[in-house]
């Protein structure tokens, strides 16, 4: 028995109870109102996947049609015990392509739901039941009916060919055509569900996504399959590969688009949490999968953007929290050491966090709703870029800058971001020549953290030094049209100027030098527009003095900066070793739904060749899809720490400069770090070694021994 019937019954037995027993009823009103407050419609059945009794009360209807439109349904149906054929298969589709015959569409709904539980253990008595026993008749089915039901469904309930609205499923759930016909659409909807959780081939997953997307108004019916399906299609975006992020994406926008509220919560806690899933570990080949999640996360914000802020609002605001009890931590008032607190900022989560809002907020800075949390967000990214200000770590100040940079822009806010790039140049190594050889090319986008052999190698310093020339290039750029340029750029030049005379390297002088005549050449620029205007300093027509020239890009600091970003662009490409993935191009979609989106109906030929295989449901092995989803991400992990052993951070443990007397309680986790880490299975392979080097000794010893005493007896 389901638990919607057991549901009901249980609401009948109350509903007896009040009428026979109403004192006793009104007692447990008042001391268990729980008990009567049970609604069967709350009930998220797993039944719902299966065909309703109205279907199996239909089964009769079907057979006859079977045996008068399907000459050989009689004989083969004695002989195989009701087989489905490729015959009876071709049969139903001609039939329903002629004249939409609704037994065909019965019978054939019934064969889809055999071949979606294909494989299931059911202990029912299977005698009356039709059964499947080729991949090629399964994929005939689940061609058809996904390719055609859509518009079988819309033509029995009268719904436009395409598109609608969630009032008008719901108005039409109370005329006759829904009472007649919406086991059909449950059905469809609920097997579709069921084998796509049986499925693991991405290009078959994919096709039955982009079908079931034209169907998805009609889960407006079925508040409990909408949440499962939004769970699934989660799951296949987060964890897919190929076009398949991509389907998942606007199957997910579509729901939010025709369901508003009730989905959109889910939707976007569900991608924020398989965001962060994916951000566990970092590598090169990740990192432009994770910025494409990243952007399908900023277009579905576009969806909602009020719902959106109090989203951004919590989990900027958790962000917030981390850091403050890694920042104010006491012996007292925290039970996780420093090492603990601190690995949960200074790790890839929390940094992919702060980018994924800092491209939030960048994406929408126009609109009224997120553009409030620009500053919060600011206070955040500063904060957590000195928390440990020293070398080893500059890769992540370098990366909190650029989102610094970013806000800036976006949203036209002056932000100091020139102190941070110039404590960094105070360090000892960059004033005197390297001691520590060429080293092993710097990606500062794949790393959190230097080693600290590294910091005295030429290619650290330059990628340093560099990185701070174009951090401050860009920062400068962004106001080089205003008119307190050369008050803005005053200590910046004057710090540059003393690290040209305290470096030892002069290729570090000759680019601070480059840098300096950009600003003087632009201060020149600024000052020459604004001794030719009469303007006071608090006038609101000092923001516009240099509007027309802005437009045209014409300062010099503007032209230096593009030069820079070609010449930092060309590194990176040099430094990358591998190319990904899906996603960094496609991964920008517009804020409605276009025509290009609905024009999939050319698609049977990939439908074809999602389902060509052998596969069946259940077929493969008793291990569930997720776990060989699981089984294929640590395969992956593997490989990839494998090929780019240097870019993974490990385990990321506080580090100090020898000149830093503030941090000398963390030195000893410092150290520990320093010493390589053994495997288990290094050390049963050294173990044998080492047995033998003793034996060895011991014979050496003997032998020596045995030659004394023939000495001594001579």
């Amino acid at each position: 028995m389901s638990k919607k019937k057991i549901a009901k019954e249980h609401m009948q037995q109350l509903q007896r109870l009040q009428e026979k027993d109403p004192e006793f009823y009104e007692f447990l009103k008042e001391h268990d109102k729980e008990l009567l407050d049970f609604n069967d419609e709350d009930v998220d059945d797993e039944a719902e996947t299966d065909v309703d009794s109205e279907d199996i009360e239909e089964d009769a209807e079907t057979d006859e049609y079977l045996m008068k439109h399907v000459p050989s349904v009689a004989v083969e149906a004695k002989s195989s015990k009701n087989v489905i054929t490729t015959a009876m298969v071709d049969s139903w589709c001609k039939s329903i392509q002629e004249n939409t015959s609704l037994g065909a569409v019965r019978a054939l709904m019934k064969a889809y739901r055999t071949a979606c539980h294909y494989g299931d253990d059911s202990g029912d008595d299977n005698a009356n039941q039709l059964s499947i026993m080729s991949s090629s008749v399964f994929n005939k089915i689940m061609l058809f009916v996904l390719s055609e039901m859509d518009g079988i469904l819309r033509g029995l309930l009268k719904l436009p060919p395409s598109g609608g609205k969630k009032e008008t499923l719901l108005d039409l759930m109370s005329t006759r055509l829904w009472k007649n016909y919406n086991h059909l659409v449950k059905s469809y909807l609920g097997n579709s569900l069921h084998v796509l959780n049986q499925m693991t081939d991405t290009k078959m997953i994919s096709f039955t996504l982009r079908r079931l997307r034209y169907s998805s108004i009609f889960l407006a019916a079925y508040p409990a399959l909408l949440r499962k399906y939004v769970k699934v299609v989660l799951h296949f975006w987060g964890s897919g590969g190929g076009a398949l992020p991509v389907v998942s994406l606007l199957f997910l926008r579509d729901l939010c688009l025709q369901f508003g509220s009730d989905c959109i919560d889910d939707c976007f806690k569900g991608m924020y949490k398989a965001y962060v899933l994916n951000c566990q570990s970092f590598t090169a080949t990740k990192l432009q999968h994770i910025q494409f999640l990243g952007n399908c996360f900023t277009e579905l914000l576009r969806v909602d953007p009020g719902a959106a802020y109090q989203h951004a609002f919590i989990f900027i605001r958790q962000l917030a929290m981390i850091l403050r009890e890694t920042t104010t931590r006491t012996k007292k008032n925290s039970k996780l050491s420093f090492k603990e607190l601190f690995r949960k900022v200074y790790g890839w989560k929390f940094m992919n966090c702060l980018e994924l809002w800092t491209g939030a907020i960048c994406a929408y800075s126009s609109e009224a709703d997120l553009k409030p949390l620009a500053y919060p967000l600011t206070q955040i990214i500063t904060a957590t870029a000195r928390l440990v200000p020293t070398a080893q770590y500059f890769p992540l100040r370098l990366w909190c800058i650029k989102m610094l940079n970013r806000i800036a822009a976006s949203t036209g806010t002056f932000i100091p971001v020139s102190l941070l790039l110039l404590e960094m140049l105070e360090i000892k190594e960059l004033h005197r020549p390297p001691t520590g050889g060429v080293g092993e090319a710097v990606d500062f986008r794949t790393m959190l953290r230097v080693k600290k052999s590294a910091l005295k190698t030429r290619a650290f310093q330059e990628m340093c030094v560099f990185s701070v020339i174009e951090e401050l290039t860009e920062h400068l750029a962004q106001w080089s049209y205003s008119a307190a340029f050369f008050e803005l750029s005053f200590v910046p030049t004057v710090q540059l100027r003393e690290f040209c005379k305290s470096t030892k390297v002069e290729r570090f002088r000759r680019e601070m030098r480059q840098l300096i005549r950009q600003i003087e050449a632009n201060c020149e620029f600024t000052n020459k527009k604004r001794m030719s205007v009469a303007i006071l300093p608090n006038d609101p027509g000092a923001a516009s003095l240099l509007e027309d020239e802005k437009m045209k890009g014409s300062s010099p600091l503007s032209q230096y900066a593009t030069v820079l970003r070609e010449r930092a662009q060309q590194r990176n490409d040099s430094v990358t070793q591998s190319s990904v993935i899906v996603g960094e191009r496609t991964s920008i979609f517009g804020s409605k739904i276009t025509d290009d989106d609905e024009q999939d109906d050319s698609v049977n030929e990939e439908g074809v060749t999602a389902f060509n295989s052998g596969w069946l449901p259940g077929s493969d092995s008793t291990i569930s899809h997720a776990e060989k989803v699981k089984e294929k991400k640590k395969r992956k992990r593997s490989q990839e720490e494998a090929a780019f052993d240097e870019d993974v951070v490990e385990e990321l443990i506080l580090s100090s400069d020898e000149d830093e007397d503030s941090m000398s309680d963390v030195q000893e986790l410092e150290d520990t770090e320093e010493k390589p880490v053994i495997s288990k299975r290094q050390k049963m392979n050294q173990q044998p070694l080492a047995g033998l080097s003793n034996l060895s000794k011991k014979k050496r010893k003997s032998k020596s021994k045995k030659a004394n005493k023939k000495k001594g007896k001579n």
